[in-house]
């Protein structure tokens, strides 16, 4: 338990109430819980409470899955719980609701343990993934300092002692870091008034504030014929309830003092934009935003001017031809000189590479390459483009183009120049250049990749889904879907099959999940019902065969479903659910209902727990199917939902599409929070219809 807890703190704790875990809970919280054999929460650790926002008084005795599962995994849960019972230790990511309902994704261990009772219960241990991934950044981040920093670096303990020293401070005292170790300045570099530097590190430490380029000059065992000067910096470690651990020491040789302190305000400047540059560029996931955030963070800073175009094979992959081979498209550019005639560099802009050129070159050996002044005519390819050109050839400094690669691809070329009012490019900025290229390139990558995967996407959903129902159905018919986003899809789908003897075959269903995996498997999931219907099996045999058909394509796939047969000759519909929220049923004279029969399990839990109802559907019955993105919302429950849903369906006699279209106005926030499709179908004979105005 903390020992900064006061006494009056933990009194008033609940007697399973579990304190904070010392020192790791301040670098890594970790949340603990325990649940006896029912479920039901029976220790609670504050570091929970601080992730979850629930207080220990408010969860102990209560079913952790009615507070902490999301309600789309309570299947998932209770399949842990099952083998956590059974002695297995489970380990892996889930999300956990916190107690305002946002979800909080946790590195979790679930761990049998003997409940109070001695039965068997489990205890479980979480930490918050990003605070996981935090910590990891910041490790490697850390490591990266102390292994490629041109800066000596060190982190000394209370006794003033090293304990770690890097390359470049063990080069400029002439010892390697492992002598350092465990030995104090005065031993390791007595030359360079190490007693008066010893000071100012105690001075640090009493004042808990750094001590900032002290310079000292002497000379080393690296060259132990000449003076150095170095400017010293002392800093205190402290830990997270601010108690002083050590220090951390960075040192500069600033021998040639100006040439020195110019440097290194140059490196500080390079690397704030290289963190800049990894904090703007890839905000979006939208390949043109992208490529203008990589001209943003170039111009002005590094360079006059930035062009960023990719390979147009890149952009439209499934574009075959020699219409696309060779072919640059720019997608951004910057030349923000108001007297230059940069009007004729735009977005959109395409042009063939020439043999043999600069852009050839580098396309095809993936390596930057600096330009002169003779490049020019070549670097601006459009014939109109002669202003632009004699404006450069006159007033250009200096250019670079680099190479876009990702993954081991050549995407497309960044080039950067300067004009004559600014140095030339030195290797440095070369450097620099290079790196936020290579940085912009997997950022461009990844919005190309999620572009192309979105579309397939998109044009897989768009082909599945039936944009037009058969009309020799008996039935009106009307349907919608919707996805969340126009930047995402989703598995929902519905379909209307002709039926032997007249009858009609209505299906809708959800596979969990988003994007062009979800879409597949609800493709698979569909052409499996069509291929089923032909055969005329009952609804309870078809639920059975998709469940089959979804255990086979992955034990993490889960999917619901409802499958109906409406059989004209006896007014009826036989319907059959798997796990999926009850179709709605609005009679001829306006009452509306919703099916209370056998709700089944979703499809994929193994669990085949399936049954029917027979539902009457005399002539001018509005049968109402939808997936559970219409009902649910994270504003209101479930209930509230279905009594929203009863309300659209209200009005009789109007037509199926204003009746679709009420239902979706009525119920779906703006934007939309997950997929939602509705089929909609009425029997004939009904009472007339209002007309339309």
């Amino acid at each position: 338990m903390d020992t900064h807890q006061s006494s009056s703190d933990v009194r008033q704790q609940p007697p399973a109430a579990v304190g904070y875990a010392g020192v790791l809970n301040e670098l890594l919280p970790i949340a603990l819980w325990r649940e006896d054999a029912e479920g039901r929460v029976v220790e609670w650790s504050l570091a929970a409470q601080d992730l979850l926002g629930h207080r220990p008084d408010e969860v102990l005795g209560r079913p952790a899955s009615e507070m902490l599962v999301p309600e789309n995994n309570q299947a998932l849960a209770d399949q842990l719980t099952r083998r956590v019972q059974a002695g297995e230790t489970v380990v892996g990511t889930l999300p956990v609701l916190h107690r305002d309902g946002h979800h909080v994704t946790m590195e979790t261990w679930i761990v049998p343990a003997a409940d109070p009772e001695g039965r068997a219960g489990a205890m479980l241990i979480a930490v918050e993934t990003s605070e996981v991934l935090r910590m990891r950044d910041s490790l490697a981040a850390l490591e990266s300092l102390f292994t490629q920093s041109p800066i000596g670096l060190a982190t000394l303990g209370l006794d003033l002692r090293f304990v770690r020293v890097n390359d470049a401070l063990a080069r400029m005292n002439g010892l390697s870091a492992a002598e350092h170790v465990g030995r104090r300045l005065t031993e390791v570099v007595p030359d360079v008034n190490a007693t008066a530097l010893e000071s100012l590190m105690r001075q640090a430490l009493a004042r808990g504030m750094a001590v900032v380029d002290a310079r000292r000059t002497g000379r080393t065992a690296a060259d132990p014929d000449h003076d150095h000067t170095w400017s010293n910096s002392y800093a205190p470690l402290l830990d997270g309830a601010g108690r002083p651990l050590g220090l951390i020491a960075s040192i500069i040789d600033i021998t040639v003092a100006e040439r020195d302190r110019v440097e290194a305000e140059r490196a500080r400047r390079h690397v704030a934009l290289l963190a800049e540059a990894g904090a703007r560029i890839g905000t979006t996931l939208d390949l043109r935003q992208t490529a203008e955030e990589v001209v943003q963070v170039l111009v002005p800073r590094l360079a006059d001017s930035a062009d960023v175009q990719l390979l147009e094979s890149v952009l439209e992959p499934d574009e075959s031809g020699a219409s696309t081979r060779g072919v640059l498209r720019r997608l951004a550019v910057r030349f923000p000189d108001p007297n230059a005639p940069t009007a004729l560099l735009a977005p959109g802009q395409t042009f063939q590479i020439p043999l043999d050129s600069m852009y050839e070159t580098v396309l095809n050996q993936g390596r930057p390459l600096d330009l002169s002044e003779a490049d020019v005519p070549a670097l601006i390819q459009d014939p109109r483009a002669a202003p632009l050109r004699s404006y450069l050839m006159t007033q250009l400094s200096c250019a670079r183009m680099v190479p876009l690669v990702a993954r081991g691809t050549v995407l497309g070329t960044v080039t950067v120049t300067r004009l004559r009012s600014r140095a030339p490019f030195d290797e440095q900025d070369c450097v620099l250049i290079d790196e936020v290229v290579a940085r912009a390139a997997l950022n461009i990558d990844n919005a190309r990749m999620y572009t192309t995967q979105r579309e397939a996407a998109l044009t897989l959903q768009r082909s599945l889904i039936n944009s037009a129902l058969p009309e020799d159905t008996g039935l009106e018919l009307t349907g919608r879907y919707l996805p969340a986003s126009e930047h995402d899809v989703g598995g929902d789908w519905f379909d209307v099959i002709s039926l032997p003897k007249g009858r009609t075959g209505l299906v809708i269903g959800d596979v969990m999940g988003h994007g062009i995996h979800a879409a597949a498997v609800m493709g698979q999931l569909r052409t499996a019902v069509r291929t089923l219907a032909r055969h005329d099996i009952p609804p309870v045999a078809m639920l059975r065969s998709l469940d089959d058909v979804v255990a086979e394509l992955g034990e993490d796939e889960m999917a619901t479903c409802v499958y109906a047969v409406h059989d004209p000759a006896t007014g009826s519909c036989v319907v059959a659910r798997a796990g999926h929220p009850p179709p709605a049923v609005v009679t001829p004279g306006g009452r509306i209902t919703f099916l209370d029969g056998p709700p089944g399990t979703p499809l994929g839990t193994g669990e085949r727990d399936f049954g029917t109802e027979e539902v009457p559907l005399p002539p001018g019955s509005l049968f109402a199917l939808y997936t559970d993105g219409l009902i649910e919302a994270r504003d209101r429950d479930l209930d509230q939902g279905l009594a929203e849903l009863a309300q659209a369906l209200h009005g009789r006699g109007r037509p199926l599409s204003e009746v679709c279209d009420a239902i979706l106005a009525r119920l779906l926030p703006h934007p939309a929070q997950d997929d939602v499709a509705v089929l909609l179908a009425r029997t004939p004979g009904g009472p007339l219809r209002s007309q339309l105005p």
